[in-house]
């Protein structure tokens, strides 16, 4: 059986990639900002200009692949439904492997709340913190991003529909809640009264929502991503595989967080 792509005939269908320089770029760049990162935290003499070197070196490298992938998938045919099931459970496993980052995360936290050592007063939270009112701005986090995920599932209902219109409003709606959320997020740092450095609480409330607020802004960028493929007219109603696979996304960083507001923000505090 023969497998048609844009410019030839396959006799399987997979896609087997041309070599591309920017795997070996997106590396090095990874590896200049994790080193310099570090060199930074000990205080290195300009070790900071690095780091804006290394992340700017980074956004251009993985732009430019990405550019590579949507050209592959949208112009040159080589996405076919054998490559996206495997895309599918690539997309999974990497989901699985942050979940069970997560889980890491609960497990130090709840290692240390249902056991308190006696060096933090032998209770939870420790004596001397002031942990945060979960019914203030963590409940009102929690009601916007529950919203963005309704958002997102609504802008994916209407693609499959070819409603494009409701399409493009949900996902706008998605990237302006996202982004609230951040802004609030970043707000409940600065009026905290406690910090990374107040004993294992600080350290778990800091890690856990941090790390979260992390896979928030790239969420966002990935939904940002599929907001201008949507505009660009590079989805149809059965081909849209980046637009499904953020929505993935955007929904474990949704469940995440339920985790983390019933456990370190309500149970925890």
């Amino acid at each position: 059986m023969l497998y048609k792509t844009r410019n030839s005939f396959q006799v399987h269908p997979f896609h087997l990639v041309s070599p591309s320089p920017w795997p070996i770029y997106t590396s090095i760049s990874l590896l200049i900002l994790t080193t310099s990162g570090v060199l930074t935290m000990h205080g290195f003499f300009s070790a900071q200009d690095f780091v804006f070197l290394g992340l700017l070196s980074v956004i251009l490298s993985m732009s430019f692949w990405f550019r590579d992938i949507i050209s592959e998938a949208t112009y040159l045919g080589n996405h076919t439904l054998a490559v996206q099931r495997g895309l599918n459970m690539g997309v999974g496993l990497f989901i699985v492997s942050e979940a069970l980052f997560f889980l890491a995360i609960f497990w130090t936290f709840f290692h240390s709340a249902l056991s308190p050592a006696v060096e933090i007063g032998a209770q939870w939270p420790p004596k001397g913190i002031d942990s945060v009112n979960p019914f203030e701005l963590p409940l009102l986090n929690t009601v916007i991003l529950l919203s963005s995920g309704f958002t997102v599932t609504f802008a994916h209902h209407c693609l499959i529909q070819g409603y494009r219109k409701g399409g493009l409003h949900g996902i706008f709606y998605t990237i302006v809640l996202a982004i609230i959320f951040t802004a609030l997020q970043g707000l409940e740092y600065t009026v905290s009264s406690f910090t990374l450095s107040d004993s294992t609480y600080g350290s778990c409330f800091y890690f856990g929502t941090g790390f979260h607020g992390l896979h928030v802004m790239i969420g966002t960028a990935f939904i940002a991503v599929g907001f201008w493929r949507f505009l660009a007219y590079h989805f149809t109603e059965n081909h849209h595989l980046g637009f499904e696979t953020s929505i993935l996304y955007w929904h474990f960083v949704d469940i995440v967080w339920l985790f983390l507001f019933i456990s370190i923000y309500y149970w925890g505090s």
